[in-house]
């Protein structure tokens, strides 16, 4: 059965009195490190001295290179998951190492010797700071992978509750439970969603619609951002009645014509090669090459002449239209 846990499942008192090291300050770092901090926590930032280090001398925070962390009690490893395993650390037997995402511990790149945790945020990381100070939260994976100590839980959750994590309430997951789930929605959901899109262009285009016009209703006039943001906050069926009803006849009328549409075994076969491994394994080998495949597919996708074409069209229509609205 799925646990869900909430503020008054955790006390911030399993941490008093420990050292706390965030390594990293960047997208979920600088977040965390100010999080626990205004939690009143004892926080240190471990990071290469570069420009990362004097952010966060300028935010208070006392800094140290990244093998200082090992000596701490706590140690939050916030860089991105393929750079964790070259990081000069050794953590002590008693303490606790929490990531922010359960690849490194769920495809065995990263396994101290010591209590090991993830607590992972729904949430993109700038906005973790603001779902703070805004005292609203966010929706967080959490999960002990190891309990050496026997008190590994108390302050998952602990940290958890002090970076926000634990105000809407947290999903307890195994660390392969959320590796598997975040590389599919990238992987098996979001593919298959630009296909669609790609799709739709196509046909717009046939039938005469400006590319300025479709792009404009895809994204840039905000109208399918605001409808997902009351999907969020209304749920599917109370969000449903703020479309007319002809909206509302199109959309469930037409639903069949895509019953045949057999998406399941290329789901299912993407997922199966993130579950195993593979994918952990060819992301490896992708880059000991120099992310020569990645920076290929990277261009073709998203390359100069895109990123032109995107900001001549906000500039006439989606930040002006935006910031008026």
């Amino acid at each position: 059965m799925t646990v869900i846990v909430h503020e008054s499942d955790a006390d911030l008192d399993a941490l008093r009195g420990q050292r706390l090291a965030v390594v990293g300050y960047g997208n979920q770092g600088r977040p965390w490190a100010l999080n626990l901090r205004d939690g009143g926590l004892d926080v240190t930032v471990c990071v290469r001295a570069d420009a990362t280090r004097e952010r966060a001398i300028a935010d208070g925070f006392e800094a140290a290179d990244l093998d200082g962390a090992s000596s701490a009690d706590v140690v939050c490893v916030l860089v991105p998951d393929d750079a964790i395993p070259d990081l000069p650390l050794e953590p002590r037997a008693d303490a606790l190492v929490i990531v922010a995402s359960g690849y490194t511990l769920a495809f065995d790149r990263f396994d101290p010797d010591c209590d090991l945790g993830m607590v992972a945020p729904r949430m993109l990381g700038p906005e973790v700071r603001r779902c703070f100070e805004e005292g609203t939260g966010f929706i967080t994976a959490f999960g002990v992978h190891r309990d050496a100590t026997g008190h590994a839980r108390e302050r998952v959750l602990a940290v958890a509750k002090a970076i926000g994590g634990l105000r809407q309430g947290a999903i307890e997951m195994t660390a392969m439970q959320e590796a598997v789930l975040d590389l599919a929605v990238e992987q098996a959901l979001s593919p298959a969603l630009r296909k669609i899109s790609e799709s739709f262009v196509g046909v717009m285009l046939e039938h005469g619609i400006p590319l300025e016009a479709i792009l404009t209703e895809l994204f840039l006039s905000g109208e399918v951002e605001r409808t997902y943001r009351l999907l969020r906050t209304e749920g599917y069926a109370a969000q449903m009645e703020h479309h007319s009803p002809v909206s509302q006849y199109g959309q469930l009328s037409r639903t069949p014509e895509y019953e045949d549409l057999d998406v399941v075994p290329r789901m299912q076969r993407i997922v199966e090669g993130i579950a195993s491994g593979r994918f952990a394994d060819e992301w490896d080998a992708e880059r000991a090459a120099g992310f020569a495949t990645f920076e290929r597919l990277k261009g073709a996708a998203a390359g100069p002449d895109i990123a032109a074409f995107e900001q001549e069209l906000r500039a006439q229509l989606g930040e002006g239209a935006i910031s008026r609205g």
